[in-house]
This record gives structure tokens, sequence and C-alpha cells, in this order.
């Protein structure tokens, strides 16, 4: 049973989507979108706020951000990169089930990535989205599957970083933990 389980292809975790976002507002956001746009090589779209935060000078219809997605191999090829400018490694917390998300503070931490004079100096989010044949079944309108079995877990994410790209847990240790050595 153990070793159907193990060579299932619908088991297999994959790469869905990573998403690279910078937010910010009229010059920081035009800086952002060429960041974006050299980073990635495709065009960005600019995010528009959809709540009023008065303290922040926010309003529905304002930009508010820029993002781009990066689906297949060209998704791989960047991520490679995005994880050596953070030195292969992750907290434990910015991974969770079905994605993982970290920030990178300069971009000229990236490899290949030199400093841009028009952009100056700016950091970027990348979220990535894991998934396993079958999620589809979650989008659909009519007889929709049960997707909790196509939930990917935070140790199935964890491996597969370490497989793919070499990547580490980072894991912070509790004080509870070392003083009683239980784990509640």
């Amino acid at each position: 049973m153990e070793k159907n389980k193990l060579n299932n292809k619908m088991r297999e975790v994959k790469i869905e989507k990573v998403v690279l976002n910078i937010g910010g507002t009229e010059e920081k956001l035009n800086k952002g979108f060429i960041l974006l746009q050299k980073i990635s090589g495709k065009k960005p779209v600019k995010v528009k706020a959809k709540k009023r935060i008065p303290t922040w000078g926010v309003r529905p219809g304002l930009e508010v951000g820029t993002k781009v997605t990066l689906r297949g191999e060209e998704a791989e090829k960047i991520l490679e990169k995005l994880f050596q400018a953070i030195n292969n490694k992750l907290k434990e917390k910015q991974v969770r089930e079905n994605f993982a998300s970290f920030g990178i503070h300069e971009y000229i931490d990236i490899p290949g990535f030199e400093y841009i004079r028009e952009v100056g100096i700016m950091g970027l989010e990348v979220t990535v989205v894991f998934t396993r044949a079958g999620k589809r079944i979650e989008r659909k309108k009519v007889k929709r599957g049960l997707t909790r079995r196509q939930a990917v877990s935070i140790e199935e994410i964890e491996e597969f970083l370490d497989k793919k790209f070499k990547t580490k847990i980072m894991r912070k240790e509790k004080k509870w933990q070392q003083v009683t050595g239980k784990r509640y």
C-alpha cells in the first residue's frame, strides 16, 4: 500500500505559479513596474485597492501595487535565482499549506541583476504556489470534488524545495521546548 502511494503520479507536487509583487503608490509604483518588467521579462499589472483606509490615504480604485505571475519553466528558472538571493534558506513561518512566501530586501542580491539607475534600491515579495494533479476539481462550478486530498502539506513543500532547489528550512527553537523537552 505504501509503495503505491509513493509512485502515484497524482500525488506529485508541482509548482503552479510564482507571483512577484511590489507594493507602493505613485513614484514607487512606477519604479516597481520597471523592476518587475526587467526581472520577469513580462509586462506586470497594476493592482487597485478595493477598500478605503483613511489613515494610509487609500481609497477604492487607487493603484497600490504591481505584480507579475510566472508559470512553467520560466517560473522555475527565476525561482532558482530568487532562492540564491536569500542563500537558499527559508524561515519555518514562511512555508504554509499550498504556498511559500518570502521577501528579497534588495533586487541587486539576485544573481545576474545589476543596479538600475531609474529604479534605485528596492525589494520585492515572492509567493510560490504549489499544486498537484486534480486540483482543478476545486475550481469547477458543477460536481466539485473533495479538495482536502489535493492540498499540499507543509512537509511535502519542504521536501520538494529541498530536492529541487536545495533550500533549507530554518527552524526556531521555542524556549519552553528547551526547558521541558516537550512539545504541546
